[in-house]
């Protein structure tokens, strides 16, 4: 029995060692793949896109002037009476005008000038 034994340890044991340099022969930059690539779907999927629209939002804060028609996030429409530095005054109504912050406009609705009264 311990002649079969030592058969075995003879011919299992060096495919194991072999194995097991075969695992270390393997490239380690393959190893980095994974994260390479996970890191590459994030930013094409969330950087980006975030990204471009914060380009298009400080272009529509730079580009409003007086007399475009606005809408703002919470939905009033309006147009814009003055531009001042951050802030601009809003015409939401007839003699109804309120000061808002730039940032709280979500798009144009025209660059035409206000309807005479």
């Amino acid at each position: 029995m311990s002649l079969t034994i030592n058969s075995l340890f003879s011919t299992v044991l060096p495919n194991l060692v072999g194995a097991a340099a075969d695992e270390k022969a393997t490239n380690p930059i393959l190893s980095f793949l994974p994260l390479v690539l996970i890191f590459a779907a994030m930013y094409f999927l969330l950087l980006r896109p975030q990204r471009k629209r914060q380009k298009e939002t400080a272009n529509l804060q730079t580009s409003i002037a007086e007399g475009d028609e606005v809408v703002l996030n919470s939905g009033i429409y309006g147009w814009v009476s003055a531009v001042e530095d951050d802030w601009l005054w809003i015409e939401i109504a007839e003699k109804v005008e309120v000061r808002v912050a730039k940032g709280s406009v979500a798009r144009k609705v025209s660059a035409s000038s206000k309807p005479a009264e």
